[in-house]
C-alpha cells in the first residue's frame, strides 16, 4: 500500500518512522510519503492561507496550493492521473516529497518500479481522506475498508479548514472521504491522521507479527476485547481468574468470549445494542443467558447489575 500525508508540519509525521509501522516502511511492506504543502506554493513567503470571504475569526488554507500538492502527488503515482485531474499537462513544479528519517528523498513528479505507470495500482482511483470535524466517524470496519485500497492520500488541514473550493475539485481525480475521529476539535489533521495510519497500516500483511492477534481485539468482531493477563499468578493479593490456569482452552474460549460481551455491556452498550444477535452460535446464546444476558426483539439485552 502506498500512503501520502500532506502537512505544512511534515515534521509532525516522524512518528511514522517508528514502531510497526516504522519497520514495515523500511521493508518496503508499506510505502509512506511525508509532503510539505509550503513546497506547493508560489510567493516567497509560502503562504498557504488567507483571510476568509463573508468575514470571522480565523484563516482559511488556499485552494491552489493544495491543488497543485495533490496534482504532484498523482503525478508522482501515475503520470497520466495529474493530466487527468488538469485537464491537460500537469504544470511544472519543483516541490519535493518529505521523507522520514531514514528514508530517501524523492522528487515529486518522479517515478519508481513500486508506481510505474501501466501497472494496475497507477491507474486506479486513489482516496482522499480529508480529516474533519463534520465527516464520517473512524471506526474499525473503516480500517478494514482503508486497507483494501491500494493508495490512501491524507490531506491535513489546519486553522478554519481548507477552501473548500479544492475539496470539491478533488472529487475529481479522487475518492474524497472526509473522517472525523470523534466529536471533539484538533488544532489540525496530522494527530487524525497519525491514529488512522496506524490503524490501517496494521492490519496490512506482514505489518504485524502474529496475523491472528488482529482476530482477538477490541472492536474486530464488534466487542471489546476480554481482559488479559501475565505472570506472575498472584501480584499483591489479587490472583488471576482460575480458569485461565485450568488448561482447558474449550473453557478458557468460552469465559473470554462471555468476558467480551460483560465488559462491552458495562463500558460501551451502544455497541452492544449493535451485536447482530443472528450470528450468535447456541453456545453463545446459552452462555449469555446463564450470565444474564437476554435477546428481545433481536437485540441484546442485560439488565443493570
Amino acid at each position: 500500500m502506498r500512503i501520502d500525508v500532506v502537512s505544512i508540519f511534515p515534521e509532525y509525521l516522524a512518528a511514522l518512522d517508528l514502531s510497526l509501522i516504522g519497520k514495515a516502511r523500511q521493508d518496503g511492506v508499506l510505502d509512506v510519503r511525508v509532503h510539505d504543502l509550503r513546497s506547493f506554493t508560489t510567493d516567497r513567503h509560502r503562504t498557504v492561507d488567507d483571510t476568509p470571504y463573508g468575514g470571522g475569526a480565523g484563516m482559511v488554507m488556499k485552494a491552489e496550493p493544495w491543488a497543485l500538492a495533490l496534482e504532484a502527488v498523482l503525478a508522482d503515482a501515475s503520470p497520466a492521473g495529474a493530466a487527468d485531474a488538469a485537464g491537460g499537462a500537469p504544470a511544472a513544479h519543483d516541490g519535493t516529497a518529505d521523507a522520514l528519517p531514514g528514508d530517501g528523498s524523492a522528487t515529486v513528479g518522479s517515478t519508481d518500479s513500486a508506481s510505474s505507470a501501466g501497472t494496475p495500482s497507477a491507474r486506479r482511483r486513489p482516496t482522499l481522506v480529508v480529516p474533519s470535524p463534520a465527516g464520517a466517524v473512524f471506526d474499525q470496519a473503516m480500517a478494514y475498508e482503508f486497507a483494501e485500497l491500494d493508495h490512501l492520500v491524507f490531506a491535513c488541514g489546519r486553522y478554519e479548514g481548507i477552501d473548500e473550493r479544492a475539496i470539491d475539485w478533488a472529487r475529481g481525480p479522487f475518492d474524497v472521504r472526509p473522517v472525523s475521529l470523534g466529536d471533539y476539535v484538533l488544532n489540525g489533521g496530522e494527530v487524525a491522521v497519525l491514529a488512522m495510519v496506524e490503524a490501517v497500516g496494521r492490519l496490512i500483511p506482514g505489518v504485524v507479527g502474529n496475523p491472528e492477534s488482529l482476530l482477538e481485539e477490541s472492536h474486530a468482531d464488534g466487542l471489546l476485547e476480554y481482559p488479559v493477563y501475565t505472570k506472575p499468578s498472584s501480584w499483591r493479593g489479587r490472583d488471576i481468574p482460575e480458569v485461565l490456569l485450568s488448561g482447558n482452552h474449550a473453557r478458557i474460549a468460552q469465559w473470554r468470549r462471555l468476558e467480551q460481551f460483560h465488559r462491552t455491556a458495562d463500558r460501551r452498550p451502544d455497541l452492544l445494542a449493535a451485536v447482530d444477535t443472528a450470528t450468535l452460535t447456541k453456545a453463545d446464546l446459552t452462555a449469555l443467558r446463564a450470565a444474564g444476558f437476554d435477546v428481545v426483539d433481536g437485540m441484546l439485552t442485560r439488565p443493570p447489575h
